[in-house]
């Protein structure tokens, strides 16, 4: 699939529901089409260092590893695999005539009001949603599976990955932010080598979990039980990691709008229900998980950035990536040791 295909697809397309010009979300990696009952998500044939969609054999595989994962997560909300077909009245989803020319997920939808990042901006979330939130993660962590056989230390080489980005950005935001990503990585190499063994310890004491992989606010309705979705299902290694790693996603994701608040009840609420940081030198490394979330969303918002073709989603995808290097800096220029 396309940017003109999906185009396609929205403007003349055929859908098994009623759908009236869907609502186009693009990601870095899907394109999400909003219909009025159902949600449907295209995977885009992309390859990078870490997600290969590059052909629909590999699409259609982790379509059906999407709906797998987040059922752990999720009721009646991931619905199933549909083939989008080239039929002789344009594009179809579903079960249409024609040949098969890709696959797509559908999902049911729900009450964007009710998504946590738009709470967030109308400033109604509570700490009483952090607990509810905590209890739900925990809970998660607690259930899902312990993961033994990976590498504790691979998070600095996946910090790294951001240096991969560095000369687009230097072209486009200048020295300075350049030179953020230097030190970050610096300072990622310094603090890792300093803390192997503390590392090597979560490990075998059990704090390595198959878990989300991507959470954030976007990713989480706040319904009476908090429902969490859109796991990630492309790369084993990054859902399978340290359980405050996870956490510190969220707890970045909140500090980025300044609602470090909200940040510390989910923390210490979810360290109440599951103790995972006791320490100061897990303290330490809760800071470094934080910063190393920072820099992904700085790199995302990278990609973002160089693949679309709009100067405007451009423009606001950069000021992200300013954003979240500066959020990044903050976490590690006054914390680590």
């Amino acid at each position: 699939m396309t940017n003109s295909g999906v185009n396609s697809l929205i403007r003349d397309g055929r859908f098994p529901c009623t759908c009236h010009t869907p609502e186009l979300v693009e990601t870095h990696i899907s394109w999400v089409l909003i219909c009025e009952e159902f949600v449907f998500k295209l995977k885009k044939p992309i390859s990078y260092s870490f997600i290969d969609f590059s052909t629909i054999e590999k699409r259609l595989y982790f379509c059906n590893r999407e709906i797998q994962l987040n059922q752990r997560l999720t009721s009646n909300m991931y619905l199933a695999v549909l083939p989008l077909k080239q039929t002789s009245k344009g594009l179809a989803i579903g079960e249409f005539d024609g040949e098969i020319i890709d696959f797509v997920i559908q999902m049911r939808r729900q009450d964007r009001k009710k998504q946590m990042d738009v709470l967030l901006q109308e400033g109604k979330v509570t700490q009483q949603d952090m607990h509810k939130l905590a209890e739900v993660i925990s809970n998660f962590h607690k259930q899902t599976s312990i993961v033994k056989d990976t590498n504790p230390l691979g998070v600095q080489q996946k910090f790294n990955d951001l240096y991969g980005e560095l000369e687009y950005l230097r072209e486009t935001l200048g020295d300075y932010y350049a030179d953020l990503i230097n030190r970050g990585i610096e300072k990622s190499n310094l603090f890792i080598d300093k803390n192997k063994d503390l590392l090597q310890s979560r490990l075998v004491n059990g704090f390595f979990r198959d878990g989300h992989g991507d959470l954030h606010s976007r990713n989480i309705f706040l319904l009476p039980e908090p429902v969490i979705f859109d796991c990630i299902e492309f790369n084993d290694e990054y859902r399978q990691i340290d359980v405050l790693n996870e956490v510190a996603f969220l707890c970045m994701d909140l500090d980025a709008i300044a609602r470090g608040d909200l940040s510390d009840v989910l923390i210490t609420y979810y360290n109440k229900l599951f103790p995972s940081m006791e320490t100061e030198a897990e303290r330490g490394l809760f800071i470094y998980y934080k910063g190393y979330r920072a820099n992904v969303r700085a790199k995302v918002n990278s990609l973002r950035a160089r693949s679309t073709q709009d100067d405007g989603h451009r423009s606001k995808a950069l000021n992200e990536v300013k954003k979240y290097l500066l959020l990044m800096h903050s976490y590690f220029g006054s914390s680590l040791k």
